[in-house]
């Protein structure tokens, strides 16, 4: 997505942590916090902040790596990194990072979106913090049996989601199974309140987002349509 908006970006230090952080030109009250995919906060991750950008929202992204990201590391690395990651320890990093959107940024609205990993952690911050005004979860990787660092049920915690919620699916998805896709959505959809958004990309593979799998024309449609529904999404739902 290209936009005419000026978008300021640089890198903020949120107690030990570090943070990519876009804003509009002229400041924002609402802030979306990026959980990314294995690729850490690589050229791509920034861009997809700089497009939140310029949407009017600031963009601040959580550094899963503390470093490294697919920009000068082998992914063969990043994968054995997303194996040591511990459910807890992240949510907290989360944790410190909406405190600094709140606090430090002034946000009045703050909201989560997640790729891959950083899809199954959005849906787990979600029912974690209760105030957040939108969660969306591109792809999410929610194994079946799930990975032995995931302490947490994301399918079983979900229906604790206050937040409107929108879903990304991909149709061939080989992570996330249509059995388990299927108990999400329902599960999402028991919610005594909160909007429940889901779109289904019939062929799409798992991590359609990632711009090395858009060479395959079928994730590259699935991309094109889905983020400007997800960007005026996330605006829509920060107004209320």
């Amino acid at each position: 997505m290209t936009t005419g908006s000026t978008v300021r970006s640089r890198t903020v230090t949120v107690g030990d942590l570090t943070a990519h952080l876009a804003q509009p030109d002229g400041g924002s009250d609402t802030v979306m916090l990026l959980l990314p995919m294995i690729n850490g906060v690589d050229a791509q991750v920034r861009d997809y902040a700089a497009d939140i950008a310029a949407a009017g929202i600031t963009a601040l992204v959580w550094d899963p790596w503390h470093g490294p990201s697919l920009d000068d590391t082998p992914k063969e690395r990043l994968f054995e990194l997303m194996g040591q990651l511990d459910d807890e320890e992240c949510l907290s990093e989360m944790g410190a990072l909406l405190d600094y959107a709140r606090g430090e940024l002034g946000a009045r609205r703050v909201g989560v979106i997640g790729w891959c990993l950083g899809g199954r952690f959005s849906l787990l911050l979600g029912a974690r913090d209760r105030e957040l005004a939108n969660v969306v979860a591109y792809h999410p990787s929610i194994w079946d049996p799930a990975a032995a660092n995931h302490a947490l049920d994301t399918v079983a915690l979900a229906p604790a989601i206050a937040a409107p919620v929108m879903v990304l699916h991909a149709g061939a998805d080989t992570i996330l199974s249509t059995g388990t896709f299927g108990a999400l959505q329902s599960a999402l959809q028991s919610r005594d309140s909160g909007a429940t958004i889901v779109h289904a990309y019939p062929g799409a593979a798992h991590g359609f987002s990632a711009r090395a799998r858009q060479d395959d024309p079928v994730n590259k449609v699935a991309w094109d349509i889905s983020w400007p529904q997800v960007l005026a999404f996330a605006s829509a739902s920060m107004a209320r």
